[in-house]
């Protein structure tokens, strides 16, 4: 007896036929295109192993190692840091890694349909996506202001080292002046100092990076009242960055495999020379030393966990349905497990060696400025870790796009000597190049190829075929959307990267507060949005609705049948699903 039914859960509209014959159920199924509708073309698939390898490495190692990793366990107590972390990294880290790579490639779908497993909780993939079209709107912002940087660099000395600039206040002083001026300390005014024949409070003095971001770069207005207009310089270098993602991804996978090559490991080769030149530097084991000593007693400090847990699942990119879509376009009998392990192993090991190269040069700092590291930390004004300087607000340096440039120029007198100044500007760009090309990897095509493989697979025949017309339109609507992002009040930035939302002393208005809110339930609202939307369409009595939506009859290779995959025999004469 033979029964012809449509599948529920496929958007390939599988047919099923069921073949009942002495007392078995044989399953087979073919591919049926309705009326007037067009057939999905082929879906790819990575060209070889290591370029699958190169992509997740690109993925997972970025921005949050080099920088955030190092700060945190300065933060945090050194070495004590590794203890919290790599609880995280056993217990959540690499399992929920593990099982995001094993999904995609399982079921050989993106972020969306890879919930067909248990359709009630599709609305963890809407979360995701919408979760990476925030992030690619303003993460790639990162970029422009990388290229930014790197254009206005290239001249015979950078115009953020002195205060000799159109753009600097009366109360600019750079670093080197600072050490000459002459300080004294009063009963109601704390310290004064005597600059240009006036008397200036010292918390009233600026600095010329500082100056630099503010007020040439941002052009910052006094309020996100005054949106004031668009940095066309930014957007310029905006839409420059997002002309390079659109190329990096608009092939597929074996476009984007090629890609990584470069983007994956180039970082490595930087990261190696400035270690090299760190630690030839005087007080580098310094640095060094404070690095790696534990202080045990921040071990009972609850930040320290959330800190580490946060580490964990910022570096390695859980839960932007990213790694589900990567993994989707790997053969099905990939030893998915091993690539868990390796990528983990690369990432953890990538935090610890960026931590060497940034505390080496630290130490270095320190010891020119004869302070001790943490001074050197706290209150240097020759090293300037962050695109917004050295900002002294608290907050501001706990939040993600602080550390982005890593730009040093120590020493007791300015370097006026032209060979001193190339080699610090031939630093300078390297580090921006290497910047660049790691948020173009981490925040852009990688993040964007997560969110189109989530829509495609979602929507095969309306955007399979059209594939480069949609990932173009996402491109023009996000840059678009970033326009927010370059304005002179800066709101959507700060938005997203400052909690609760301010900007050294100024606090937003109670409305942007609102409009935060909204963004983050966004993505949040999805899941019980999709949950009761799910629960109401679906017919039958509780019992039928708890068995369809939160876990299906099916075992994993009739499911990949009904999505349209077939099985191939292997040499042993066993089938192998692909």
């Amino acid at each position: 007896m033979a029964e012809i039914r449509e599948n529920p859960l496929g958007d390939e509209h599988v047919l099923s036929l069921e073949l009942k014959q002495c007392g078995t159920t044989t399953t087979t199924t073919t591919g049926v295109k309705k009326d007037g509708e067009e057939e999905a073309p082929a879906r790819g698939s990575w060209s070889s192993k290591i370029d699958f390898i190169l992509s997740v490495v690109g993925l997972a190692v970025g921005l949050g190692n080099v920088w955030r990793f190092p700060y945190l366990c300065y933060k945090n107590g050194g070495g004590a840091f590794l203890v919290p972390y790599l609880i995280a990294l056993f217990l959540a880290g690499i399992p929920m890694f593990f099982m995001e790579l094993a999904l995609g490639q399982m079921l050989t779908i993106g972020g969306l349909g890879v919930f067909k497993i248990a359709p009630i909780f599709k609305g963890i993939g809407y979360a995701a996506a919408v979760m990476s079209c925030w992030m690619n709107v303003y993460y790639i912002v990162i970029l422009a202001w990388a290229i930014f940087y790197f254009v206005m660099s290239i001249r015979i000395d950078v115009p953020w080292r002195t205060c000799n600039n159109y753009w600097n206040t009366k109360y600019c002083v750079s670093p080197y002046e600072r050490i000459g001026l002459k300080c004294w300390n009063t009963t109601t005014h704390g310290s004064i100092c005597n600059l240009n024949n006036y008397n200036v409070s010292i918390k009233d003095l600026s600095d010329p990076v500082k100056e630099f971001w503010e007020r040439r770069a941002l052009q910052i207005t006094t309020g996100v009242q005054q949106v004031g207009e668009i940095r066309w310089e930014l957007a310029g270098t905006l839409f420059f960055v997002w002309l390079l993602c659109y190329f990096c991804i608009w092939k597929g996978v074996k476009w984007t495999g090629k890609v990584v090559y470069f983007t994956a490991l180039f970082p490595y080769f930087l990261l190696t020379v400035l270690l090299i030149r760190g630690i030839t530097l005087p007080g580098a084991i310094d640095g060094i030393k404070y690095y790696v000593k534990p202080n045990l007693s921040k071990l009972g400090e609850s930040e320290v966990w959330i800190d580490a847990v946060t580490q964990i699942f910022f570096s390695y990119g859980l839960g932007l349905g990213t790694l589900v879509a990567l993994g989707s376009y790997n053969k099905f009998n990939n030893d998915v497990y091993k690539d868990a392990l390796i990528v983990c192993c690369v990432n953890s090991g990538t935090s610890m060696f960026a931590g060497f190269v940034i505390f080496s040069v630290i130490g270095f700092m320190a010891h020119e400025q004869h302070k001790p590291v943490v001074k050197s930390l706290l209150q240097s004004e020759n090293c300037y870790t962050g695109t917004a300087a050295h900002f002294k607000d608290g907050n501001n340096h706990k939040t993600p796009a602080a550390p982005l440039f890593f730009r040093c120029r120590a020493g007791p007198s300015p370097p006026t000597g032209g060979a001193v100044v190339a080699r610090g500007q031939y630093e300078d760009f390297g580090m921006r190049l290497g910047v660049f090309e790691d948020s173009l990897k981490r925040g852009t095509f990688c993040t964007m190829e997560g969110f189109i493989t989530a829509m495609v697979d979602e929507y095969p025949r309306l955007l399979r075929r059209r594939k480069e017309v949609f990932i173009a339109i996402v491109c023009i609507l996000s840059y678009l959307a970033g326009f927010s992002c370059i304005s002179q009040s800066v709101f959507f930035f700060n938005l997203i990267q400052w909690t609760p939302i301010k900007y050294l002393n100024y606090e937003y208005p109670w409305w942007s507060h609102v409009f935060g809110w909204f963004t983050a339930l966004s993505s949040m609202l999805c899941i019980p949005g999709y949950m009761i939307y799910a629960w109401m369409t679906t017919p039958g009595d509780f019992d039928e609705k708890f068995r369809k939506l939160v876990r299906i009859e099916d075992d994993v290779a009739t499911l990949r049948l009904k999505m349209g995959h077939k099985a191939e025999p292997k040499e042993d004469g066993k089938s192998d699903m692909i």
